[in-house]
């Protein structure tokens, strides 16, 4: 898939090679949220770098996803 080093657009809209962000939330890894973002942007790749608003999507969308799983398994 990917690796700790991807290629992310920048604000001035070029493509460069950055480390991909720590995660923000506490139990959520960097492997965690580079899987549900090759996931949800996979029809995209590789035409199209992923920018860091997409890395900051995919955490928030990723944890949703979790805490939506934790409420089921209680019922």
């Amino acid at each position: 898939m990917f690796n700790q080093e991807i290629r992310m657009k920048t604000k001035d809209k070029t493509s460069r090679t950055v480390q991909q962000p720590q995660p923000v939330t506490p139990g959520v890894t960097r492997g965690m949220v580079r899987e549900h973002a090759y996931r949800l942007y996979r029809d995209r790749l590789p035409g199209h770098s992923l920018t860091l608003a997409d890395w900051v999507l995919a955490e928030k969308d990723l944890v949703s996803t979790m805490e939506a799983e934790e409420e089921g398994v209680g019922v």
